[in-house]
C-alpha cells in the first residue's frame, strides 16, 4: 500500500511539473522603439514623421 501511495505521489509531482507553460510574446516588450525626437536626430526630417499618432493620420498603418 505504501508503494502505491509513493507511486501516486511521484506521478502527481511529475504531472504538475510538466504542466507548466511558458509563453513567448515574440520580443514585443523587449524591443524599444525610438522616440520621435531621437528618430528625427538619426534620420533627419520632422519628428511628426516618426510619431505614431501622426503616422496614423497619414494612413501609414
Amino acid at each position: 500500500m505504501k508503494n502505491l501511495i509513493k507511486i501516486t505521489g511521484v506521478l502527481v509531482v511529475i504531472s504538475m511539473l510538466t504542466s507548466c507553460v511558458a509563453y513567448d510574446n515574440g520580443g514585443y516588450y523587449q524591443t524599444k522603439k525610438l522616440p520621435p525626437g531621437q528618430a528625427k536626430k538619426i534620420y533627419g526630417g520632422s519628428a511628426k514623421d516618426y510619431a505614431p499618432g501622426q503616422v496614423k493620420k497619414r494612413g501609414g498603418y
